[in-house]
Parts: C-alpha cells; sequence; structure tokens
C-alpha cells in the first residue's frame, strides 16, 4: 500500500529550524509543513504591509529558507515544502523565495503562492448581520482601527498548485491542518465528500502543526512525565496509508518521544468538541480514534472520521484594541512581599491622585501569585519569600496614560519603600481578534507562480 511521508518543519511563528533541517536531510520525506500563523500574527502581519507592500510575510521566512534551500541543494532530496509564512504577503514572499532560489541555482525549483483568503478591503459587507463570535454583537461594534480581515481557507489553492507541479508552495492564512491534509488528497487521489478520509487526514495535520508538542515538547513534568534529551527534541513524521490512517514518529538520533501519551495530549490540544471539529474542509470526528504503541517512538493512529463542512469560512478579524502599560520592580529580603504590598497601596493612590484613565488594571506579586492569584497561591505559600517581583499593568485606550504606568513604577525607586530595584517600563500595542463566520463563496481563491 502507497504511503506517504509528512515531517513538521514549525508549529508557530517564532520555532526552530535545526529539527526541521534534520527532517528534510534525513527523514526521506514528500512532504514538510511549516505552520507558523496565530490569530493575532496575521494581525501584525498587515500592519507591516501597510509601513511597506513589500513585507507582511513571516519575520523568519528569509532566515528559514536560506537553511531549507541550502538543504534541497541535494539532488537526492525531493521534499516538496508547504508553508503559511506569507502571512499577509504571500505573493512577496514567494517572490523572495524565488530570488533565493536562482541564488543557489535552484533555478528549476517551481514556487506557488496562494491567494483570497484576504477580505479586508470588502469588510464594510460584513459589518453587521454577521455575529462576531466571541461577544454576539455586530463587527461595527467594535471599539477600534479595524486592520485585518483573514479567512481560513482550506486545502483548495495548494491542491491546485501541486496540480501545476508546484515544489513550494506559500499561502497566507490557511487551516492549520489544512496544510498536511492537501497533499494526501493530492496523492491519494481523494475525493473531495470523502468525509471519513478527510477526517482522518485533519487528524494527521492537527498531530503535526504544533510541531514538537506530539514528540514530548510542552508534555514534560520532570519525575512525572520526562522526556529523554528535551534539548535536542526533534520534529514529528507521519507515514499515513491511502485509508488515512497511519503512523507517529520521529528521527531516531533526535530527542523527545513518540508515545500514545503524547499523541492523545496533542490530538485533545485546542479541541473544544472532539465530535465536531470545524475546518474549512471537514467537520472532524476525533471521539473514536485510536493509537497503538507499535515500536519505539512509533504510535499507529487510526478511526478519525468526519462529516461534510458547514459551508463557512471562520474569518479573524484583527483590530487595535488598546494599550497595556506595564511597570516592574522587585524587592528582597524578609520584608519583601510587606514592601511589595505597600507599594501596590502607593500605585493605587498615586493612580488615581493623576487621574489615570485605565479599562482594567492588574497588580501582581510575582513569585507568590501571579500564576494562580490569591484563592490558590496562598494556600500553596510554604513560607515568606525573600524576594518579589511587583508587576502592574493597565489597559488603556490612550498612548500617553499606558506610558504613566511604567512612569509611576519607576518613581517607586525614590518615592517608595526601601531596596527598590530592577525597575522597568514598557508599553504592549494590542491587536485583538474578532471572528465571523463567512460564506465560502464570498472567497476568491487563486494561485501564482514567482519567475
Amino acid at each position: 500500500m502507497k504511503t506517504v511521508r509528512i515531517g513538521s518543519g514549525a508549529g508557530y511563528a517564532g520555532d526552530r529550524i535545526e529539527p526541521a533541517i534534520d527532517l528534510i536531510k534525513y527523514g526521506n520525506l514528500d512532504y514538510i509543513i511549516f505552520e507558523c500563523l496565530a490569530e493575532r500574527t496575521i494581525s501584525l502581519a498587515q500592519k507591516a504591509k501597510r509601513s511597506n507592500p513589500e513585507l507582511g510575510y513571516n519575520e523568519l521566512l528569509e532566515y528559514r529558507f536560506e537553511r531549507i534551500l541550502d538543504a534541497l541543494k541535494d539532488e537526492s532530496i525531493k521534499t516538496k515544502v508547504i508553508t503559511n509564512m506569507g502571512a499577509a504577503n504571500p505573493v512577496s514572499a514567494a517572490k523572495k523565495v524565488r530570488k533565493m532560489a536562482n541564488e543557489r541555482g535552484l533555478n528549476a525549483l517551481k514556487i506557488a503562492y496562494v491567494t483570497g483568503d484576504d477580505i479586508g478591503d470588502r469588510l464594510k459587507d460584513y459589518m453587521t448581520g454577521y455575529t462576531v463570535m466571541e461577544t454576539g454583537k455586530n463587527l461595527s461594534d467594535i471599539d477600534g482601527e479595524i486592520l485585518s480581515a483573514n479567512g481560513y481557507i482550506g486545502i483548495k489553492g495548494i491542491l491546485e498548485a501541486l496540480n501545476a507541479g508546484a515544489d513550494i508552495i506559500i499561502t497566507g492564512r490557511v487551516a492549520d491542518p489544512s496544510l498536511a491534509l492537501a497533499p494526501l488528497v493530492y496523492e491519494f487521489g481523494w475525493s473531495l465528500t470523502d468525509y471519513e478520509k478527510l477526517g482522518r487526514g485533519t487528524w494527521v495535520g492537527h498531530l503535526l502543526e504544533c510541531a514538537g508538542q506530539v514528540t514530548g515538547g510542552y508534555y514534560a513534568v520532570p519525575g512525572i512525565k520526562d522526556v529523554p534529551d528535551l534539548w535536542n527534541l526533534g520534529f514529528p513524521i507521519i507515514e499515513v496509508d491511502e485509508e488515512g490512517n497511519g503512523v507517529v514518529t520521529k528521527l531516531p538520533q533526535a530527542g523527545g518521544m513518540v508515545t500514545e501519551s503524547t499523541v492523545k495530549e496533542q490530538t485533545l490540544y485546542e479541541i473544544q468538541d472532539p465530535c465536531n471539529y470545524y475546518t474549512p474542509d471537514v467537520i472532524a470526528d476525533f471521539s473514536k480514534v485510536t493509537t497503538e504503541q507499535v515500536g519505539k517512538d512509533r504510535v499507529y493512529i487510526s478511526g478519525a472520521s468526519g462529516k461534510a463542512p458547514n459551508g463557512f469560512y471562520k474569518t479573524s478579524v484583527g483590530y487595535h484594541d488598546c494599550y497595556i502599560g506595564v511597570g516592574e520592580i522587585s524587592y528582597g529580603g524578609e520584608e519583601a512581599l510587606a514592601k511589595a504590598e505597600l507599594a501596590k497601596e502607593i500605585l493605587e493612590k498615586r493612580f488615581e491622585l493623576i487621574g489615570l484613565k485605565y479599562e482594567e488594571v492588574r497588580f501582581d506579586y510575582i513569585g507568590v501569585n501571579s500564576l494562580f492569584k490569591d484563592a490558590i497561591s496562598s494556600k500553596m505559600q510554604s513560607g515568606a519569600p525573600c524576594e518579589v517581583r511587583l508587576r502592574v499593568a493597565a489597559r488603556c485606550k490612550e498612548l500617553a496614560e499606558a506610558r504613566r504606568v511604567g512612569n509611576e513604577v519607576e518613581a517607586l525607586y525614590t518615592n517608595g519603600p526601601s531596596g527598590g530595584g530592577g525597575a522597568e517600563k514598557q508599553i504592549k500595542d494590542i491587536v485583538s481578534i474578532a471572528s465571523i463566520l463567512v460564506p465560502v463563496e464570498h472567497f476568491n481563491i487563486s494561485i501564482g507562480f514567482a519567475d
């Protein structure tokens, strides 16, 4: 029975490149996918594109493709690359990779881009009548400048590019599992209405999309769930058969591990309803999946299914929400917590005194209650801490107001409890996301080639 080997080269925008290059060199892969987008990252990419129309793709695209293309100079390697590193500008991304490939003598590589996920220029059509999933309100109720609108499109454009002979495919906001599902549909000739196989392929994509998580990253708990050589964590490979089942594995020389537990944890990661995992290609059903350890770092996966998609693409609308002003200062010694508590009281009074305009403010005693807050943290304390870092963060609509937060914290040096040190301040420009469902037929998906 024919099998296809797909590897994962990245699980987020800033992921490591070394495990991916090892997979290309030694993994005997048919495909490698680089999943590099989150809800906010494409909005940030749109902001970059506004400042320079040639930008808007993943910031590490050139860094990654220097290594990828160098590996592909080995003529014995036939691995195809599929990635959403194009972010807000897949066309420019493809042109950049084309130039880099030509500089390495890889002129024969066919480099495609997929467009059509961006509907920002038509967003006025969706301001009313399309309910925001997070709030139940209309987009017109958003209090902030709208920056972007990108639909989670599926496998259509990637399939078209593969059929046209593409070796490297760069997309914008394609749903994460679709990056792996598309080559499976292409290689095995699956019908786009064979929802059982599409559901299985979506599980494959879901297991691959976070890269090192399924090989032990984000899994380890010292003494409870130990992972060997986590410092040398390898990324996963899945050998998929014509029925959509397969084996999750990794390179034998790489750190990490593949077990039923690592596969199960990743299966449930970010899944609200295992019976109904909505994607643009299929509503996947993971409720009856099975895993079986069939060797060291080899887990056989089967049993996923699916049903027809709902006819909509989830569309992420990015908007400038607010600024968060942050200030931090540390206190040490036996009275560290008492000093930090006094500093908090001072800041509360001073914010009132200067009339600070904020929507929300939060104080944390880092090392005491910043992770679990008081109700839980107080029960976990075994004694008085000898060092505490006070952190205050305030959500402000105005940049000038956010600046005042850090300034007041810094002023504690000479206007607060004794011994404060290491004061820092920063301002975060917050981009938030509103999600709506837009009919599939409203998207015009197309491909092109960089030449």
